[in-house]
């Protein structure tokens, strides 16, 4: 995934907060609240942990994708954005 996809869906999502578009899943998240985004996350966590575990690389980029795209909801949701992410792990690059 390059950052130019990443870029992509941070916007999608931000116009996805801004209007609450009917019948988008992200409104359909957003409208649940910070808790059910909380728990989005953690379940994807989980099931890209079980494909690790089970050593199918297709079902780890599948579940690894769906982790990502709801790790980014979550950071629009706390007005974050993943560069910020970036930039913690640029710094801790730099302290090694």
């Amino acid at each position: 995934m390059s950052k130019k996809t990443i870029e992509k869906i941070s916007l999608i999502i931000k116009e996805r907060m801004r209007e609450m578009p009917e019948g988008s899943y992200v409104t359909k998240l957003l409208k649940k609240g910070k808790v059910k985004i909380a728990n989005k996350v953690g379940e994807e966590a989980v099931e890209t942990v079980s494909a690790f575990l089970s050593q199918e690389k297709s079902h780890i980029i599948d579940e690894s994708a769906d982790l990502v795209f709801h790790l980014l909801i979550l950071l629009e949701f706390s007005d974050l954005s993943f560069d910020d992410v970036l930039e913690t792990l640029e710094k801790r690059i730099k302290n090694d």
